[in-house]
C-alpha cells in the first residue's frame, strides 16, 4: 500500500513553447501531464517513496494518456476514477521566469470535477501514512466533500495531513467564497504550504510572520511559504528562518511548486514515522528539510512540463553535493 496518498486533480498541460510570453503571444504549446496533487504524486515517487493518487480523469485519450504517465512513474492509480460522459480537463499555460503564469483552464465542467465521497475509501485512506490535497478540489461540491471525507480519515488515523493550496481566480466564481474555502483546508492540516504570490490574497497581509501566526494560532504545525528566486520562508510553534533559493537556468517553473512540496512531504514523513511532528523539529533540521524542498523545485524548473521535469533522489543528491559549500 502507498505511503502518500494525493488527492485532487489530473489533468493535460499545455505549455507554450516559448518563456516569458502571454497566452495570446505563444506560437506553440508542448502537451505535458500535470495537475498540483498529481505533481506531487509522481515528485513523491520519484524521491523514492511511494505514492498513490485520488482523482478523476475522463475516459478518453488524455484520461488515458494520464492514467499511464502516472502508472508508468510507479505511483499507485487504483483509486484513480474514469468518468465516461465528461473529459479530462486542460490548462493551457505560458510562464514567466520570475515564477508568474498565464494560465487558462478548458473544465466546463471537467473530469475532475466529478470526485465524490463514494469513491473515497476508508481501509485505502488508513492504510498510508500521509495524505496530501489542494485547493483546486475545494471549488466545487462533490470533490470538496470527497477532500473533506479524507481529511476526516486520514485525522482519525494519524496520518501526516498537508495542503498546499493553489488560487486560481478563473475558477472561482466569488474571491470571498474562495477565500473561506481555502481556509477551511487548514482546518487538521499539519504542514501548510503557500506561495508568495498567493499570501496577500489568503491572509490580506505580505506580512509573513502575521500570516504565519494565523495558521500557527489555528493549530497548524508547520507554515511554509515558497518564494520563487528568493528561496523560501517557514515558521512552526518553535522555529522561523528563510533559506535561500539556489542559482539555475530557469527553462519552466510550471510544478517547482510541487516539486518542493514533494520534498517536504518525504522528509517530514521520516520523522513522523519516529512520533516526531514538524512542530517538534528544531531550526536546523527545518531549515536542512527546506534547503533540500529549494534544490528540488530548483531541478524542476530547469526543463519544459511539471511531471517530465521532476527529479529523482539521486539527483538532488549529486545537485546538493555540488553546491555543498553554498
Amino acid at each position: 500500500m502507498p505511503n502518500v496518498i494525493c488527492l485532487g486533480e489530473l489533468l493535460i498541460d499545455f505549455c507554450a513553447g516559448e518563456q516569458d510570453v502571454s497566452l495570446v503571444e505563444a506560437g506553440s504549446f508542448v502537451k505535458a501531464p500535470g495537475g498540483a496533487p498529481a505533481n506531487v504524486a509522481v515528485a513523491v515517487a520519484r524521491l523514492g517513496v511511494s505514492a498513490a493518487f485520488v482523482g478523476a480523469v475522463g475516459d478518453d485519450p488524455f484520461g488515458h494518456f494520464l492514467e499511464s504517465v502516472v502508472a508508468e512513474a510507479g505511483v499507485d492509480t487504483a483509486a484513480l476514477v474514469k468518468v465516461r460522459d465528461v473529459r479530462t480537463s486542460l490548462a493551457f499555460v505560458a510562464s514567466r521566469s520570475d515564477g508568474r503564469k498565464d494560465i487558462t483552464f478548458y473544465r466546463n465542467p471537467g473530469a475532475d470535477m466529478c470526485l465524490a465521497p463514494e469513491h473515497i475509501e476508508a481501509a485505502y485512506v488508513a492504510s498510508a501514512e500521509a495524505l496530501h490535497f489542494g485547493s483546486i478540489s475545494r471549488i466545487d461540491e462533490s470533490p470538496r466533500a470527497a477532500t473533506d471525507k479524507a481529511r476526516r480519515l486520514a485525522g482519525e488515523a494519524g496520518l501526516l495531513i498537508t495542503y498546499d493550496l493553489n488560487w486560481r481566480p478563473s475558477l472561482w466564481g466569488d474571491a470571498a467564497a474562495a477565500r473561506e474555502r481555502i481556509h477551511e483546508g487548514f482546518d487538521g492540516t499539519a504542514v501548510a504550504k503557500v506561495s508568495d504570490e498567493e499570501w496577500q490574497f489568503v491572509f490580506g497581509t505580505g506580512d509573513f510572520d502575521a500570516g504565519a501566526d494565523t495558521l500557527l494560532d489555528a493549530g497548524v504545525q508547520l507554515v511554509v511559504r515558497s518564494e520563487g528566486e528568493r528561496g523560501a520562508s517557514f515558521a512552526s510553534p518553535a522555529a522561523r528562518g528563510h533559506v535561500d533559493a539556489f542559482d539555475v537556468d530557469v527553462v519552466d517553473t510550471l510544478g517547482a511548486g510541487d516539486a518542493f512540496m514533494a520534498c517536504l512531504i518525504v522528509e517530514l514523513l521520516a520523522h513522523w514515522r519516529g512520533r516526531a511532528g514538524p512542530s517538534d523539529l528544531p531550526a536546523e533540521e527545518l531549515r536542512r528539510i527546506v534547503r533540500r524542498a529549494n534544490a528540488v523545485g530548483a531541478l524542476s524548473a530547469t526543463r519544459v512540463g511539471a511531471i517530465p521535469a521532476l527529479p529523482t533522489a539521486a539527483a538532488v543528491d549529486q545537485f546538493l553535493a555540488e553546491r555543498a559549500d553554498r
